[in-house]
Formats: C-alpha cells, sequence, structure tokens
C-alpha cells in the first residue's frame, strides 16, 4: 500500500511539474536540488551549489568527464611533476570527496583510494576478458568494503595496496639521496610521512658518511676549496670526507663553528 501511494504521489509531482512555466520550472529545479543536497560545496565550487548537472550525471552520481572538463586547462596542476599524474588517474571522487562544507581540504592525498584506481584501470586494459572480470570484481570489492590488504613484504608500514605504487613517478624530485637507493621509495618508506622511525644514524665517530650521502654540486667546483673547506678549518679535506666537516645532528652543523648554512 505505502508502495502504490509513493507511485502516485511521484507521478502526480511529475505531472505538475512538467506543466509549470519555464523560469518557475528552473526555481523549483533549485529548490529540489537544495533539498536532495547532501551538504555545502567546498568554496572554490560554491558558484554550483544549485546546480548539481554541473558534476553529476543522472543515475551514475558525480561524472569525472565534467571534472575534467573544467580542470582540463590547470597547467599548475598537470605540468608539475608531483602533480602530474592527474592527466592519466581519469577518476576524481576516491580523492576530492565533496558536500563537506565550504572550508574542508579535500586535496588530502589517500595513497590506497589512488591504488584502487589503478586496479580499476588495470582491469579495463586486460584483453583477457576472464583477467579483466577478476580484477574488476575485486576492485569492486575493495571500493565498497575499504578493505586493506596486510603489510607489504619488507615494510610493515605500507599496506599491500600502497606497495604496487610507483613512487618516483610523483616523487622523483623529493629524493634526497640522489638515487643512491635506486627508486623504490615503498622498500623504506611508508605514504604519511617521510621520516622513517625505525632509523637510526650510524654513530658520529662514522667514517662511511659518502656510502649513503652525495655532496652537493657546488662541492664539485671551486667554491668548496675557496669557502666551505676554509669556513670548516680543513683546507686540506676532500669531498667525500663528510666526518671531517660535518656533524650527524644537520648537514650544517659544521665542526667548531655551528650551524652554518652558505649555500
Amino acid at each position: 500500500m505505502k508502495a502504490i501511494v509513493f507511485v502516485v504521489v511521484a507521478v502526480g509531482a511529475g505531472i505538475i511539474w512538467t506543466t509549470l512555466p519555464d523560469d518557475l520550472a528552473i526555481k523549483r529545479a533549485s529548490t529540489w536540488q537544495r533539498l536532495a543536497s547532501p551538504g555545502p560545496l567546498l568554496r572554490a565550487h560554491r558558484n554550483l551549489e544549485d546546480d548539481c548537472d554541473a558534476c553529476h550525471t543522472s543515475v551514475t552520481g558525480a561524472d569525472p568527464v565534467k571534472c575534467i572538463i573544467c580542470h582540463a586547462n590547470d597547467a599548475d596542476l598537470l605540468q608539475r611533476q608531483p602533480t602530474a599524474f592527474h592527466a592519466s588517474v581519469g577518476s576524481c571522487r576516491e580523492c576530492h570527496p565533496e558536500h563537506l562544507g565550504r572550508d574542508v581540504r579535500i586535496e588530502a592525498m589517500d595513497h590506497d583510494a589512488l591504488a584502487r584506481v589503478g586496479l580499476r584501470q588495470l582491469a579495463e586494459a586486460q584483453e583477457d576478458d576472464e583477467a579483466a572480470e577478476a580484477y574488476g570484481r575485486l576492485a569492486d570489492w575493495r571500493a565498497r568494503t575499504r578493505v586493506r590488504s596486510g603489510p607489504a613484504t619488507g615494510n610493515r608500514h605500507l599496506s599491500a595496496e600502497e606497495a604496487v605504487l610507483a613512487c618516483e613517478t610523483c616523487h622523483a624530485n623529493d629524493d634526497p639521496h640522489f638515487e643512491f637507493f635506486g627508486d623504490d621509495c615503498g622498500a623504506c618508506h611508508a605514504t604519511d610521512r617521510w621520516t622513517l622511525l625505525e632509523f637510526r644514524h650510524p654513530s658520529p665517530r662514522s667514517r662511511d658518511c659518502a656510502q649513503c650521502h652525495a655532496a652537493p654540486p657546488s662541492h664539485y667546483m671551486g667554491h668548496f676549496k675557496m669557502v666551505s673547506a676554509r669556513v670548516a678549518g680543513r683546507p686540506h679535506a676532500r669531498v667525500e670526507q663528510c666526518f671531517a666537516c660535518h656533524q650527524t645532528t644537520s648537514w650544517i652543523d659544521i665542526r667548531g663553528v655551528g650551524l652554518y648554512k652558505h649555500h
């Protein structure tokens, strides 16, 4: 009985809707959209508050194609190495949820979500129908349940999904190791911080600094002998002898001098 009443009301509303003058129908549409909205949009999108069609498609929901149309010319986003991956992701709502309020930041990085998007793209790229279906089911199940797999082998701070991400694609410019340790950031680092909680620096008396640390470019020029070595009081020091001038507390903590930054 309740179902019949609901259908009758819906049909009646539809008839009234179609008979309204155009300008009044537009106002009614705006009212209905506000009533159906799950919350206010981000400040940058507030001009779209009464225009659900700007971002949504009937039945399917938020449409990434509409997001891309608006942001396709964002050179700062698409041409910078750390964020250039947006050009190929093709999905937005996993990392950028809306309707959370005017001042909420929605650009917090979710590496698990990024991995799920990649898994879905992998399913779509499969030429074998059975493999594509299997990947697709797995991606849908993980998206619904938000289940994280166990820690990746060798790094208990990463989920198995995060471990498959190619970190260097976005973080090549953040590498302070000058590729000394290769490009597998996930072998040591977590996704929520760069610092390593388990890392213990070798003894300050160690003389093997050059195994892990590369000198800055200026050390391979006349600047090293003319300024760096003289300031440290080590005129005969060689570039690879980091221990002769530096301390393990900080690179700019120079022995017998203190904090000194001249680069």
